[in-house]
């Protein structure tokens, strides 16, 4: 698989966000196993996490030992390869809501808790999972200084945030810090400025739920409906593969610093989403792409470069108001 990068580590371009094998709706152990197993023979070598993403209130950590139990059974050279990523930050009472604990004492006890729940001495990229309007960011932040510190954690990352957010962490944790998670799809592109700057400072940029727009999610409401047809779907025509693979080559082709982490409950959807990494689209392709969804983002800006300013001097952007997602 083609490789990008993210901190100092080589993964494959495509991640896989494992929430789907274990919230609602989630599959029987052994198929959410086989997926997993399935992600990693085709390539994929970036696992995403969190300790929240259970279904049940007396079950914390249950994707996180998903992914520990798959991991067990592969080779040293395959478990060498595998970045793990989780998240701390964020709870599930176990009525279907998600709550926010931004505060440094839980997020040093959630750290504690992903530690032995994937069985690691230190966690590959650790990432705080949503700012919480009751901790201010810079004391959240400052808990992942302090486990980078201690060696808890190899690298530190961030979810959800504006632009602002992302300077902050970046002064707090310099080099430390090594990615952004934010929502970006197809039909959700208001994270483009938070791409741009993550692409200007060497950050890796996650984007979760990349197939908004082209298929459901877990977190879609059900009212939505079945997504309408798009530019997406007629190349995929042409070419002969699905929407979802032109909709991950999209955002590959947005900028080197993108690696989309699109979930999966089964083997099938995880394959078909790796093969994404091997579809290059051309420029005809890309510029009718880059305008479906109109007033989601200037479609000159999507095919616009990297900032052009030094990221040794960022400026300060203006702050959006902070994403309200569910996630």
């Amino acid at each position: 698989m083609r490789q990008r990068t993210i901190g100092e580590r080589s993964t494959g371009a495509i991640g896989l966000g494992a929430m789907p094998l274990s919230v609602e709706g989630r599959p029987d152990p052994g198929a959410a196993l086989t997926t997993l197993h399935a992600a990693i023979d085709a390539g994929v070598t970036l696992l995403d996490t969190a300790d929240s993403y259970h279904w049940h209130v007396d079950e914390i950590g249950h994707n996180e030992r998903l992914i520990a139990r798959a991991l067990a059974a592969r080779s040293a050279a395959d478990r060498a390869a595998v970045l793990v990523a989780t998240k701390g930050g964020r709870g599930r009472p176990g009525d279907g809501s998600w709550t926010v604990d931004g505060r440094p004492e839980h997020l040093r006890r959630a750290c504690e808790g992903s530690l032995r729940r994937l069985g690691v001495a230190a966690i590959d990229l650790y990432q705080l999972h949503k700012p919480d309007p009751r901790v201010p960011w810079a004391e959240s932040v400052g808990a992942l200084r302090e486990l980078l510190d201690a060696g808890k954690i190899r690298a530190a990352g961030i979810s959800n945030v504006d632009e602002r957010e992302i300077l902050t962490a970046r002064e707090i944790l310099g080099p430390g810090l090594v990615s952004v998670q934010n929502r970006f799809s197809p039909a959700d592109r208001t994270s483009l400025p938070q791409l741009r700057l993550a692409e200007r400072l060497g950050l890796a940029f996650l984007p979760w739920s990349p197939l908004g727009g082209l298929a459901r999610s877990v977190l879609d409401d059900p009212a939505d409906g079945v997504p309408a047809r798009t530019a997406f779907h007629r190349i995929a025509e042409a070419r002969g593969v699905s929407p979802q693979q032109v909709g991950l080559a999209w955002l590959l082709a947005l900028s080197p610093a993108v690696v989309p982490i699109p979930g999966a409950r089964r083997p099938a959807s995880v394959r078909d989403s790796a093969a994404a990494a091997g579809l290059v689209l051309d420029a005809a392709e890309l510029a009718s792409l880059n305008g479906p969804f109109t007033g989601l983002a200037d479609p000159a800006d999507l095919a616009r470069p990297a900032y052009p300013t030094d990221p040794a001097s960022p400026t300060d952007p203006a702050s959006p108001a902070a994403s309200a997602n569910s996630r």
